[in-house]
Parts: C-alpha cells; structure tokens; sequence
C-alpha cells in the first residue's frame, strides 16, 4: 500500500509507514494468475444482490442480502441451469453465494447487443424490484477473480476509484419511481503479459487487471433490441401501479488494454477515505497513549517507590524494637495505604469459575486477533482469494483452543477452585455455545426473508464439528496441562479472617469506574472503528492493516495503564477485590463499542425492516460481547502482573 509519508527524523515513524507497504508486495500462496490467449472463454461468475447506501441518500436502508437467481428478480440463468462455485468458509459466512453466469466473455474478442433473455414480470416482481431499487441494491460480478465495479468519485477530495458492485437500477424520488438497469456495458481492462509462438502462429497471452460495468436502463419494446440497440433511449420506468412488463436483458463487451499489471490490479480497488483524518486521529492518539502511559509510570513508580522504601523502613524499626532499641524517626507513620490490605489483596474473587473462563477465552481471542492483524499486515490476507479472513479467524480460534484451556485452568487451580471437571467442560462450551447460539437465532431471520447471507445449514453442522473435533479437545489438552502445572503462588500470605473494607470515593464505585476505564481504549480504535464498519455495511474493500496494528498496540497500552491506574487507587482507598473490577472496567470498552453501533444505526443507516434492525443490533451485540471479554483480559492481566509487583517488593512479617 502506497499510502503515507512520515517525517524521515523518526525512526519508529519510518517502521510504521514501511509496515503497511508490506502487505501489497506479495500475494497468499496458491493465489496464481491465469493467463488467456485471444478468444479464451473468460468466466464471467455472479454473487449475491446486496444492498448499498440508496441512489438519493449516503444511509443504508437494508442489511439483508439475496441470491442472485432469486424468483423474484428473474434474472436470466444459463442454458443448463446455474452451477454453485467452491468458496471458502469465511466467504460462505460473509454472506457470499457464487455461482455461474449466462454471460459469455471471451479474450480480446469485442461484442456488442448480445442477448440474454426475454423475462415476464408481474406486479409483485416489479414491487419488489422496485424497492431493491429505492433501498440501494447492487448486483457483484466476479470475473477471473475482480469485482466488476463502478466507477465513482470520493466527495471529500475529489478523487475516483472502482466501487464493487453497480447498482441494480436509478431510483427517482421526485415521482417515486425507479429506472431497472437491464443492459450492461462490461468494459474489461487486459494487460499483455508473453507472446507465445505454436507452429507458425504467434499467440499472444493476456491477463485480467480490470472490470467496470455502465448499467443503462433500456425500454427495447416488443419488437427487441435490433440491429443497434444503442438507438434505444427510453428507459424502463417501475411504477406502483404497473400491471406487468416483458423485459429484454442485454449487453456488450468491450476489452481495452492497459499497462496495469496483474500484481497491483487491485490498487484502483483499494480508496483510502479520509487519509488526513486516519493520520491527524492516529497521531493525536498515540501521543494521548505514550502520555498517559509515562504519566502513569511516573506517578507510579515515584509514589511506589516512597511507599516500598516508608513501608521497609517500618518493618526495620518494628524490628529493632522487639530486641530492645527505641527508634524514632520522623515521618515515619504507622501502615496506611495500599499495604494495609496485604493479607487480602490476593483472597480468591467471587465466582472464580466463571472469571477463569472469562480469562481463558479472552487470551484464546488475544492471541488469535494478534496472528490475524499480523498475517494481514504481511500480505497473506490478499483480497485475491475472498473469506480468506473469516477462515483464517475460526481456523486460528479452533487451533488456539490449547490457550484457552491453559490458561483457564491454571489460574483455576491458582485461585483454589475444586471444580475442575467443570472448568475443563466450561471452558471451550460457555463464550463459544453463547456466540454460536445468538449466531444461529440471527441465522433464522435471514432464513426466513430468504437471503443469500444465511449460513446453509450444511456449513452450521461443519462448523460445529470443527468445535467439537478439534476446538474442545484441544482444550481440554490444555487444561489438562494446565491443572498439571503448579499454581501462581502469591508473594504474601493471605488473612483467614477478611478486612473489612471502608467506604471508598464515587469514582471508585464498580459502575463510574467502568464508565472512565472503559472510554480511553475505546477512544484509541474509535476511527478505525468506523472505517471498519463502514467496510462490513456498505461493502467497501478494507485493507488499512498498518493502521489496524497501530491501533491495537495502543489498544493494547491504553487499556493496561489505565486498569492499572484504577486498581492503585481502588487497594490506596482498601478496597482489595481488584480481580472482577479491573476485568468489567477494562471490558466495558465493549460496552462503548455497543454503544457507537447504535449511533451509527441511526446517524448512516435507516434500516426499513424490523429483521435488519434486529440483524443489525443482534451481530453488533456478538461483536462487543467478544471485545468485552478480550479486553476485559488484557485489562486483568496487567493488573495482575502490577500488584504482584509491589506486593513482592515490601517486606511483610
């Protein structure tokens, strides 16, 4: 990705901006261009209807999407009935159903009014168009492996770039009405790669950089296209009181050669919205980051060290005193603090099984979210072989199971907990049945509007024998090891009788603590986050992995410093029940995530339907769930690590 520039002075700067180029030098093994000499057939494949932001407003109307030979669009099929293409697991969940076409393309060869077929509409068929229509629909074709896009222009800056997808008609809010897109001009870009001598011809070979289609509206009338069907200028006009039509599919080929080359056909695919803001937000970020985190470690570590260094001094003259001596210092103070609640600090949290699981699967998602960025970030993700990122997220989930079971179990066994068979059953069934069951209901609504974007229930059953074959028993691998281990052991004993705890101030409370923790790592990914929904939404290509991994390291440090900034002022207020409150406050960034989907639901989308409300809502809630937990981890682990630190460092009797 040939994106940014960055001030040369900065050596970390210059790795930053060298990452993202990165990801474009190679494509995923097995991703090998095809070659094709002139008059090759070149297959022409069709996915799914999907809806885009509407012809007469920049906001979503729907989040349902269809198959493309669905009755009620009537779309021409082939002579031999359309065939299902392969696709990959992450393909099929991301809602893409391929299939062949009717259209024939062949290298090098221009054509021009081919028809397809001739098609009835009734009322309701034209209803339903017409809706699609208003609602924003696109149709996606895929041909040697591109989308045939559109060709639009970024308002911001002026710009142009190839959209994918074209849009399934014009709708006209003046009158109400919508023009139905059934001539396609296919404009497809070649780039002349060897000529190849057989006998005595010389045959030349070419590849596919690029697909645009000019959808048009033509009325061709009873009689058809003709001779020349770019005479006809009429278009087709649906109405609500239209009684039905006899529509003419057509279309023409033109190959126009380019000096593209098959590495970086897909540059002109790839449009970065808003670069000054990705930039201006990530560096203003990163500078709130390493901020907070030296202020943190500054007041920390300052005020630590005159407390392990007031604390030592205690224990030293409560030493001399029990042989004898009378020592007196001043501005020695009796035990307050942090310290006071030594013989607590690490007493077992309530429903440790249920905090154990919480943690297993959250490092099990920590560790699988790092791979993903990383392999994005290298290029092995290539937007060549389509669901590539869904099949590499649930494979490495699946595989990362042993994590889960790991550390789940150890830190069961290190807070003392005796049912282990349960946490062992617990831990790979809880947050992935609780994933899985939502998914399935949410999977029932789009099985009753009849869309392409439901998962069949073929790849539901493959799905759950992947959990069960190879996710759950390697889980169990892992907490077996797990319970093997020796426990963490605390560096101070605990009380048998516990302390009880004094009010604190409010903004140590479990809910106003959440809510401050919470905002800062949420504030961290808030861009990316927007850019990311808008890919998932309004089906744009995302690629910005560098910015991606940027944002989860300083994800990452945001939500470290500032739980463990919360769990030093919670043990200074004497309050040592930590474990529980730096997981909630930490996850509560979820919370906010949750909290911006329903923003962005009613500022860019207008969703017509209660099912794509509920869609909507359903997988927005699944996401922030798993970020709860995820960072809710991070969150644990940091100030786990920082309490044991300062509890090993004071000399306790």
């Amino acid at each position: 990705m040939r994106l940014f520039e960055l001030p040369a002075s900065s050596a970390i700067a210059a790795c930053l901006l060298t990452l993202p180029q990165l990801s474009s030098a190679f494509y995923l093994p097995g991703v090998a261009p095809t070659s094709y000499k002139q008059g090759d057939s070149v297959p022409l494949y069709v996915n799914s209807v999907k809806p885009g932001p509407g012809s007469n407003t920049a906001r979503l109307h729907s989040v349902i999407s269809y198959d493309y030979y669905n009755p009620a669009f009537q779309f021409c099929r082939p002579k031999n009935g359309p065939e299902s293409i392969s696709e990959s697991l992450g393909s099929i969940l991301f809602g893409d159903r391929i299939m062949t076409s009717p259209f024939e393309l062949h290298m090098r060869q221009n054509e021009t009014c081919l028809e397809l077929c001739r098609q009835p509409y009734d009322p309701l068929r034209l209803k339903f168009i017409k809706t699609r229509i208003q609602q924003g629909y696109t149709h996606n074709w895929l041909v040697d492996g591109l989308p045939a896009g559109q060709l639009k222009e970024d308002t911001a800056d002026g710009s142009t770039y190839y959209g994918p997808g074209f849009d399934l008609g014009e709708y006209l809010p003046e009158d109400d009405s919508a023009w139905f897109h059934n001539h396609y001009e296919i404009e497809v870009e070649y780039h002349q790669v060897k000529n190849k001598v057989v006998g005595e011809t010389e045959q030349v070979w070419s590849r596919v950089v690029g697909v645009t289609v000019y959808p048009e509206s033509r009325d061709y009338g009873e009689n058809g296209p003709g001779s020349d069907c770019n005479a006809v200028t009429q278009p087709i006009v649906l109405r609500e009181d239209m009684q039905g039509l006899n529509i003419q599919f057509t279309y023409s080929v033109t190959w126009v050669e380019s000096k593209t080359v098959w590495a970086t056909r897909w540059d002109k695919y790839l449009h970065v919205f808003d670069p000054k803001i990705h930039w201006f937000w990530l560096i203003d970020i990163a500078i709130v980051v390493v901020i907070l985190v030296l202020t943190v470690m500054s007041i920390l570590v300052r005020t630590l060290k005159k407390d392990i260094a007031r604390y030592n001094r205690l224990d030293d003259i409560d030493l001399d005193d029990l042989n004898g001596t009378s020592v007196v210092e001043e501005g020695v103070q009796e035990d307050s603090g942090w310290k006071l609640v030594h013989g607590d600090v690490f007493r077992n949290p309530s429903r440790p099984l249920l905090l154990s699981v919480f943690l297993g699967n959250g490092a099990q998602l920590f560790v699988m979210t790092g791979f993903t960025i990383v392999f994005a970030l290298l290029g092995f993700l290539s937007p060549s072989n389509r669901g590539s990122l869904g099949t590499i997220m649930i494979l490495l989930y699946t595989i990362l199971g042993f994590v889960g079971g790991y550390v789940s179990a150890r830190i069961y066994k290190s807070m003392q907990g005796e049912q282990w068979k349960l946490n062992i059953a617990l831990t790979p069934t809880l947050v992935p049945g609780v994933v899985f069951s939502s998914f399935f209901l949410l999977n029932l609504f789009l099985w009753a509007k009849q869309s392409s974007g439901a998962v069949p229930f073929t790849t539901m059953l493959l799905i759950v024998a992947i959990w069960f074959i190879i996710s759950i028993p390697l889980s169990f691998v892992g907490s077996w090891l797990g319970f093997r281990s020796p426990p963490v052991t605390a560096p101070v004993r605990t009380n048998q009788i516990p302390r009880q705890i004094p009010p604190g101030p409010t903004y140590l409370k479990t809910f106003p603590s959440m809510v401050l923790v919470g905002l800062l790592p949420f504030a961290a990914i808030f861009v990316e986050l927007y850019f990311i929904m808008s890919s998932i939404w309004f089906s744009r290509i995302y690629y910005m992995f560098g910015f991606l991994f940027v944002c989860y390291v300083l994800m990452i440090m945001t939500c470290a410093s500032v739980t463990i900034l919360m769990v030093y002022f919670l043990l200074c207020s004497e309050n040592y029940n930590w474990q529980w409150r730096a997981f909630l406050a930490a996850g509560m960034t979820g919370g906010y995530i949750f909290a911006n989907s329903m923003f962005y639901l009613v500022t860019k989308l207008r969703l017509s339907s209660l099912a794509g409300a509920v869609l909507y809502m359903g997988y927005s809630a699944l996401i922030s769930f798993l970020f709860f937990i995820l960072t809710g981890t991070i969150g644990y682990f940091a100030s786990w690590w920082f309490v044991r630190r300062i509890y090993a460092s004071i000399k306790i009797d």
